[in-house]
Order: structure tokens, then sequence, then C-alpha cells
């Protein structure tokens, strides 16, 4: 049973010959472009489910890569690439990718990362309910009556942490960088001046949800909410 079509932006063969084939052996379809053009191409064209994109290419650089993509497309774009920098990881996510994997990379990381994606365009897509919840897990939120359920039992969050917990419900597998939620959250700036001011609120909501497997750190970048398999089914 096909998975769904993966694009690979890639120009070492050898990499490439590796992606390919552990994309075959789990009967995803998959397409290769060795360079940005035909990358883009192939992105307008073939309509992927998933993009993995190196940034060293050899005609463009592959921040500007992502930057094309995003004008016409939210497919999900993971990173593979030798750049390991905080810096340059941060950069290629506030320009719109979704994830960061540092070469040389396992195959099954990368494979977990890809049936994230997966599940993250599957969601975005989807058609909200008219009763506007989101769920993960045991965990729920009520968009309409701003209401947050753990197990059923109502969670009591402030202001921020409810904003701060539905803007990582809302991009659900996704990296998202101190950069990007401070500005999503704080729009004037003011009321975060640091990462540790931040990490303080991350804490605390992982402490009221009671379950520290839904929002994982990435050191030095951001935070990303996981998809969490719900105990009672």
């Amino acid at each position: 049973m096909n998975k769904g079509t993966v694009l690979v932006v890639e120009d070492d063969k050898a990499i490439q010959n590796l992606i390919g084939t552990t994309l075959e052996i789990f009967d995803y379809n998959y397409l290769i472009s060795s360079n940005a053009k035909d990358g883009i191409l192939k992105a307008t064209s073939h309509n992927p489910d998933v993009i993995i994109l190196d940034l060293g290419l050899p005609d463009m650089d592959g921040l500007e890569v992502i930057r094309k993509i995003r004008s016409f497309s939210l497919v999900p774009i993971i990173i593979v690439s030798a750049r390991t920098d905080n810096a340059d990881k941060i950069t290629a996510l506030d320009a719109g990718a979704d994830d960061y994997l540092t070469k040389p990379f396992n195959t099954e990381e990368l494979l977990a990362r890809v049936r994230v994606s997966m599940r993250h365009k599957m969601q975005s897509t989807q058609v909200q309910p008219q009763n506007n919840i989101f769920t993960n897990g045991n965990l729920k939120i009520d968009y309409d009556t701003n209401c947050v359920y753990v197990n059923d039992n109502v969670v009591h969050l402030t202001a921020i942490e409810y904003k701060l917990l539905c803007l990582l419900a809302k991009n659900i597998g996704k990296v998202l960088t101190h950069n990007h939620i401070k500005q999503e959250i704080w729009q004037d700036g003011n009321g975060c001046d640091s990462q540790l001011s931040l990490r303080v609120f991350v804490t605390n909501l992982r402490k009221k949800l009671n379950a520290s497997d839904y929002i994982i750190t990435h050191i030095g970048i951001g935070y990303r909410m996981l998809n969490v398999p719900n105990v009672n089914e």
C-alpha cells in the first residue's frame, strides 16, 4: 500500500540512492531532483506530500528554494543538510521549513520525520469539525470555549499558556523557533525578553498537561508538539 509521494531534492548521488531505496522499501513513491530548478518544477507539477531538501544545491541555495516553494505551497519541507550550526537551522525553519536533520543521519529517524510530516499535512488539510475541537492523544482543546482537557479533566491555563498551546497544536509536528513563537505570542516583543522566559512558560505548560511527551525541545532552536496516540484506543 503506497503511503504518499516524497520529493527528494539532493545533488549527492550516494545520498539520493540511500534515501530513495529507504523510501521504496517502506512503500513511498519518490521523485529525485539533483538541482533547485528541477526540484521547484517537480514541486509545482507533481504536488508531493513531503519534500526532503538539501541546502547546498549547485544552482541555488536551499533557503531560496524554501522561499520559492512557500510562495505557492504549504507542503511539509524536511531539511537534510551538512550545515550543523544552530543559526543555519533557525534560518531554515524561519524561512518556512518544517523540520531539520543533519548529515550523516539515521534512516529510521528520517522515516519518522517523514511520517510526522505526512500526518501534519493530513491534519492541516482536514475540514475543521463544527465544534472546532482539537485532539491529540488524551489532550483536547475546545477552541470555541477556550477550554483545555487532559483525560477529560479541565486544565486551568493562563492566557499566555493557552496561546502557546494553541500555537503548537495548530502547527503539530512542526518545529517552531524561539523567535517565531515570541513573535506570535508577544507581537510587540515586550512580553518575553529571553529564551529563558519562554522556557519557563513551556515548563509550566508541560507540568499542567502532566505529559512531557506532548512538547519536545529542540535545544537552541525551539519546540514542537508531537502526535501522541490515545492510550485508551
